[in-house]
């Protein structure tokens, strides 16, 4: 008879250990979840929200010891990686599943990281851009194995100092910390590169929603990209003020900065852009005789009627005012009928002249600044109005929009002020 189920050198059997502290773990988070943290004093929730961030670490620290060596679990299970069983079973997304093992990976070559974890001193974020940071000094020729130890003790030191967004900032020059006349060349070099790259990076991206929306995304240098961020946020920002003052309720930051960056779009000088296919950058306005006698006619924005974009044809009025457009007026059998004109910026001495007349959108109760107003024709430039101070008025993107809305009607009050009023 054979003895050997029963020996166990444990003395008691570590996985039933294991298991019970787990539990222990988990009943005492099920006990803390059952108090309102409401009734804490302010200092009580200052320490506990150390010590959970703490807690937090070292169980990070535990579930990438585990992560590291778990390779078998997709030999027993079939799966095709331990990402897939993850995936599967803890319904986790295979892309982080993925990132997960790969920073476990990294963290069980990096000791001082990962007794940083254990400790509690530093946390997921902060060890995903430790060793980043540490990867990329590996795969360093310049850099040698003492050069690495001593970048990792310094960045899980300034990690109990820093967030991790500054320990990015501090892990892209931490070689150069280190000995400044062996790496300050090699920083300025690899910085160099790393324009070179986002320069080959950039891209930009148009698409038609065909929902009234069109959609966009791209990268950009960071150089560039800061320079668009503040652009947009330097109209964003004024409307977002302006609401505040008005005890107004704020609509999402990232409606702001987009109703900003068409604000900036609308307010570019053709007059300044390069030339575009023979003509300063225009936009072309294809409309037939019978839509542009209709209030909700439609117009098509580029020449093709067929591949163009639709618009209505009061928003096509409404553009006039602000852009370069030529209408194109097509007969029944597609005959160009009248090629138009190009439509009349305001000019800038217009413009101050009436921001010194009407002080602020002309719309009947609103104070929107001149500043952050269009000029509008009263007698609408794309039936024959005057490009002048008489038929100028000045109305916030808002108002705009309202005026060359077919659903409602303006008029100009004895005061100078706009009333709109829906159709009925």
């Amino acid at each position: 008879m054979s003895l050997e189920r029963d020996i166990n050198p444990w003395s008691t059997d570590p996985e039933d250990a294991i298991d019970a502290e787990i539990a222990a773990i988990e009943s005492s988070l099920e006990k803390l979840l059952t108090r309102d943290p409401a009734y804490w004093r302010t200092g009580q929730k200052k320490e506990r929200l150390v010590g959970l961030e703490r807690i937090q670490a070292k169980q990070t620290a535990l579930k990438l010891r585990v992560l590291a060596s778990a390779g078998d679990i997709a030999e027993e299970t079939g799966a095709k990686d331990a990402s897939a069983w993850m995936r599967a079973e803890l319904l986790i997304d295979k892309g982080v599943a993925r990132s997960q093992i790969k920073l476990a990976a990294s963290v069980a070559k990096y000791e001082h990281v990962a007794a940083g974890l254990a400790e509690g001193v530093v946390s997921l974020d902060k060890a995903r851009v430790i060793v980043k940071a540490l990867d990329k000094i590996e795969a360093d020729p310049v850099a040698s194995v003492e050069d690495l130890v001593l970048a990792e003790k310094l960045l899980v030191d300034y990690a109990t100092r820093m967030t991790a967004n500054e320990l990015r900032i501090v892990g892209k020059r931490i070689l150069a910390e280190i000995d400044p006349v062996r790496f300050e060349d090699a920083e300025a070099k690899a910085l160099l590169a790393e324009e070179e790259r986002a320069q080959q990076k950039t891209a930009l991206r148009v698409w038609d929603n065909h929902d009234g929306t069109i959609g966009f995304d791209g990268v950009l240098s960071t150089s560039i990209g800061m320079r668009f961020k503040r652009l947009v946020e330097a109209w964003a920002q004024p409307r977002k003020q302006k609401l505040v003052g008005k005890g107004a309720p704020l609509p999402p930051w990232e409606r702001l900065m987009g109703q900003g960056f068409a604000r900036l779009l609308e307010t570019v000088d053709p007059a300044g852009l390069p030339r575009h296919g023979g003509d300063a950058t225009t936009i072309n306005v294809v409309i037939s005789l019978e839509e542009l006698r209709k209030d909700l006619g439609i117009a098509t924005l580029g020449y093709d009627e067929t591949n163009g974009t639709t618009i209505t044809a009061a928003e096509a009025r409404r553009m006039a005012c602000n852009a370069t457009i030529i209408p194109w007026v097509l007969g029944g059998d597609g005959q160009v009928l009248d090629a138009g004109r190009d439509s009349r910026f305001f000019q800038p001495i217009q413009r101050k002249a009436m921001r010194l007349q009407q002080k602020c959108c002309q719309a009947e109760g609103c104070d929107m600044p001149p500043e952050w107003c269009d000029a509008h024709h009263l007698d609408p430039w794309a039936a024959g109005g005057k490009t002048n101070l008489k038929d100028g008025a000045l109305l916030c993107p808002h108002h705009h929009r309202l005026a060359h809305n077919p659903a409602y009607t303006h008029e100009r009050l004895p005061d100078g002020s706009i009333r709109f009023t829906r159709r009925p």
